[in-house]
């Protein structure tokens, strides 16, 4: 399992997990909705979490699905703090938490933190929006077969 921690320094690894809080979430339990104020985030340790977005006239859509090691939510780092999807636990979660605004003031404090945080968040976003726009291509897209 690759975990999102392993590629920060060890420096930078003992400055986040110092602000570390352990938590567990059993499964169906919606952790953030869309567009709503990110004030934390976390880094799973076991288990799988939803991402979903809201499409109208059409249920949320599940669009990712994030495990054990990864990263989960970045809309904590950058102005305006608003979740750009929703989340909702598919399993039983263990993870490490963290307050947002404590980790935003350690990154201040130290900018090599900060930008190797940042540079880090910036691989998983673009990750995720390219398997967001694969995923919503297979979902809405033309039916592209031919008939005869």
């Amino acid at each position: 399992m690759h975990f999102f921690l392993d590629d920060l320094s060890q420096e930078h690894r003992n400055t986040l997990t110092e602000l570390a809080h352990e938590v567990s979430f059993p499964a169906g339990v919606r952790l953030f909705e869309e567009h709503r104020h990110a004030d934390r985030f976390w880094v799973l340790r076991s288990g799988g979490v939803d991402l979903d977005m809201h499409i109208p006239g059409h249920r949320p859509t599940v669009i990712a699905t994030v495990h054990g090691g990864d990263l989960l939510g970045w809309s904590w780092l950058f102005p305006p703090y608003l979740w750009t999807l929703g989340a909702h636990t598919r399993t039983p979660v263990e993870a490490f938490e963290f307050d947002a605004a404590e980790v935003r003031a350690r990154c201040e404090a130290d900018h090599a933190f900060g930008h190797q945080l940042a540079l880090l968040c910036a691989a998983v976003i673009g990750r995720r929006l390219h398997a967001t726009r694969t995923r919503l291509l297979d979902l809405y897209a033309p039916d592209r077969t031919e008939t005869n």
